[in-house]
């Protein structure tokens, strides 16, 4: 008998006399979390997101189509990557922004990867919700909205509503009921991509968009 085999004999034929207690989650993050209303939540998301170099700009339903077109005109954005079907990107189709050509995700990569890694300049994707406290935006992708969206173009729009900004990660996935079923990438995203060496130099876009800019959606009538 090897000596794996051995100590895996040993491990089986020990007897657990009393379960271990499950940890309780819930009462640890009650007993943490801050009591916060929607506004210090709004900021406390912008201020993690901004620190590190995030662009956040406030809007509302009706403006943030023309908040974008002005930020992409800015940013001498040629080409924008939208979700295929979405309602969002049916809404900024029907504002039809002047110089920017919009592209819908409607063919499968295998057709079109060399565009999609050279001709786009930029994308849009709609947030599930956002966690405050980490200043992190969940992303749900999905067949119209796809994961590959938010990691080639260069700069990448996200709109987020922001009555669905939690306060924590435990807080989000309770309200969300993430445990009737995932997608096969849920993602966390807390500022553009970057990367540093040895020395600490910070680089931009080294594995994804070297820009994200997030579109806080407010409610009409809502103070942003």
């Amino acid at each position: 008998m090897s000596a794996r085999e051995s100590i895996l004999g040993r491990l089986r034929a020990t007897s657990i006399t009393t379960p271990v207690p499950l940890p309780d989650v819930g009462g640890w993050y009650a007993a943490r979390q801050r009591q916060e209303d929607l506004p210090q939540r709004i900021h406390r998301l912008r201020s993690a997101l901004e620190a590190v170099h995030t662009e956040v700009h406030d809007t509302t339903e009706a403006d943030w189509p023309a908040l974008l077109a002005r930020l992409a005109a800015a940013k001498g954005l040629r080409t924008l990557l939208i979700g295929d079907r979405t309602a969002h990107g049916a809404v900024l189709e029907a504002s039809q922004p002047q110089g920017l050509q919009l592209l819908s995700y409607a063919q499968a990569i295998d057709s079109w990867r060399d565009a999609l890694f050279d001709d786009i300049d930029a994308s849009l994707t709609q947030a599930r919700s956002a966690i405050a406290e980490t200043g992190s935006l969940v992303l749900w992708p999905s067949a119209a909205e796809p994961r590959t969206m938010s990691l080639v173009p260069p700069v990448h729009f996200v709109l987020l509503d922001v009555a669905r900004i939690h306060a924590d990660f435990h807080a989000a996935m309770r309200a969300e009921g993430w445990a009737q079923g995932l997608p096969t990438n849920a993602l966390l995203i807390s500022g553009p991509s970057k990367t540093a060496d040895i020395q600490q130099t910070l680089a931009y876009g080294a594995h994804g968009p070297r820009e994200l800019v997030v579109l806080l959606r407010h409610a009409p009538g809502a103070a942003a």
